[in-house]
């Protein structure tokens, strides 16, 4: 049976969610591993066929912690995971596109292969109490999330990929 590694980091609960609406589907297609960045490393990623990464943009840029686990495993997993599916979710307050593009970038340098454009769920949280405040997506944040992870959980199932 395949494996689905899906890594988040979430500081104020609307990556956390976003993470755990897509293992919810997964589950139900495939072996679906959720891991926080923080207590995830090399061996994690070699052991798992396909990924789903989720990390909030902090100023402008994928949050510190999921960087952390990007630059532990980076040089580790180069050259070993080449061509495995990977799809990404972003949760921003107002833009996103960034860390978007920062994780695309580290993917690609592992050779990943995208299998569905990646995704923003905006909280339009702009002052610092808002930004702070536990988030609560709602239903409809939450489906595309579900979705992509009974996508790529059945996908790699049925070695679409």
């Amino acid at each position: 049976m395949a494996e689905l590694l899906i890594v988040y980091h979430s500081k104020t609960g609307g990556s956390r969610q976003m993470a755990e609406a897509a293992a919810d589907a997964a589950r139900d297609e495939t072996t679906t591993t959720l891991q926080t960045a923080e207590e995830t490393g090399p061996d994690d990623l070699l052991r798992a066929d396909g990924y789903i990464f989720c990390a909030p943009e902090n100023l402008a840029a994928i949050a510190g912690m999921m960087k952390d686990f990007f630059d532990r495993c980076y040089y580790p997993v180069l050259g070993r995971i080449e061509g495995r599916p990977y799809a990404q979710m972003v949760c921003a307050g107002s833009d996103g596109t960034n860390a978007q593009k920062q994780i695309a970038r580290i993917a690609q340098g592992w050779r990943l292969k995208a299998v569905q454009e990646p995704f923003i769920i905006c909280t339009h949280a702009q002052t610092p109490e808002q930004i702070l405040a536990d988030k609560h997506l709602s239903e409809d944040d939450l489906a595309p999330c579900r979705e992509l992870g009974q996508a790529l959980g059945a996908g790699l199932e049925m070695g679409a990929f």
